[in-house]
């Protein structure tokens, strides 16, 4: 497994964590390593053979290897040596084994990945299985560089039917519809803290992500916590998902806990928790709601009725999945808007029994969707 950013980032511990025992669960002889950026992060991780570190390698100017890109890109044209270089950790791994699988989730959202791109290359031209594990791709994140890195992939494994349709559209042969391995992923329960309403508890996740993209989204969501503490008696349990400096839903949370501490009723988990320890405290929720996909992952694969803030192609796909509708998913616009995550919120309190019901019923499909992920990889 490669290009795995490190487990500060639960969701990125959650594809590790689900995808090593849906993999040995169909393989029971199968040997899973995993390059990491941060090793020390992914250290509670059962299941894994062996981590090695996957830190990119710096190229100082006037250095050899900064010497011998310039070379390489003037005389033969080859814009694609320094990322040989930077990746050349993961690079050196591939002869050792059968199956390369590239397992960002939602990598090739975010632009071009130059990097990425000369890893699959080194991994075709060393004769290896390529496999892009659990992936989700918007429309308008696709373009002619980015389709021809996904043609070389043996297999794409698309997380959503969403994702699917674009990537069958666009002419791609080697996709295959699964579910995300979180849905599959244990749960651990630690001791409830006080002030924890059993039966009457909803969780909130909010991100430094969705905030920077949609500067009044914070705002209205305080109006929405505001009218949660006003209207219900709900006890409300701030939950980070992803700790990384820059990107850290803590900190952000912290601004939330003490904007209402005052009121008596809201809570901060800790920010030392792993993926399923989250889990264990979500799936103990009425409701919840939340930015990170992982977190509502943790919510739906536990029948926790749940509103998403600002969707991408992952959240409104598996949502479509789930329910057949993007149920209770507000877009990146709407979230800035507080009487539309107010008339949300009431939506999924009304609608409570009914989301229970449904999740109930189609919980174990998607269970089911992801253990074939592992099922298309044995085939192969």
């Amino acid at each position: 497994m490669f290009y795995h950013g490190g487990s500060n980032n639960r969701g990125c511990e959650a594809i590790v964590r689900s995808g090593v025992a849906l993999i040995k669960k169909q393989i029971p002889t199968a040997i899973v390593d995993l390059a990491s950026w941060k090793p020390e992060t992914d250290a509670n991780i059962p299941l894994l053979d062996h981590i090695y570190e996957d830190k990119a390698k710096s190229i100082s100017k006037f250095s050899v290897d900064w010497l011998g890109c310039a070379l390489q890109s003037k005389l033969f044209k080859n814009e694609n040596y320094p990322f040989k270089l930077i990746h050349s950790k993961t690079i050196k791994l591939i002869p050792n084994y059968d199956i390369i699988l590239s397992i960002g989730g939602d990598n090739y959202c975010y632009g071009e990945q130059p990097g990425i791109y000369e890893i699959d290359r080194c991994v075709k031209k060393t004769g290896k299985k390529l496999v892009l594990w659990g992936a989700s791709i918007g429309d308008e994140d696709l373009s002619e560089t980015k389709l021809a890195d996904l043609k070389l992939f043996d297999l794409i494994l698309a997380r959503e039917s969403l994702t699917y349709e674009i990537l069958t559209k666009h002419g791609l042969t080697n996709v295959k519809l699964c579910a995300d391995g979180a849905f599959t992923m244990e749960k651990e329960e630690l001791p409830l803290p006080d002030g924890w309403q059993v039966g009457n508890t909803l969780g909130f996740n909010f991100s430094p992500l969705v905030w920077k993209k949609n500067k009044d989204s914070r705002e209205a969501a305080f109006d929405l916590v505001q009218h949660i503490l006003d209207t219900t008696t709900l006890t409300i349990v701030f939950t980070p998902h992803v700790i990384e400096e820059g990107n850290d839903d803590y900190a952000c949370l912290q601004d939330f806990y003490n904007e209402f501490k005052s009121s008596g009723r809201v809570l901060l988990l800790p920010n030392n928790l792993n993926a399923i320890q989250y889990k264990g405290y979500i799936a103990r929720m009425r409701f919840f709601i939340g930015a990170r996909t992982h977190a509502t992952i943790a919510a739906y694969s536990t029948l926790i009725p749940t509103m998403v803030l600002g969707y991408s192609v992952k959240s409104k796909g598996i949502s479509k999945d789930i329910f057949g509708e993007e149920k209770l998913v507000l877009n990146l616009k709407d979230i800035s808007d507080s009487s539309k995550l107010i008339e949300k919120f009431q939506e999924m309190v009304q609608e409570e029994e009914a989301i229970i019901q449904t999740l109930a019923n189609n919980i174990p499909r998607i269970k089911e969707m992801s253990r074939k992920a592992a099922l298309y990889l044995s085939q192969m």
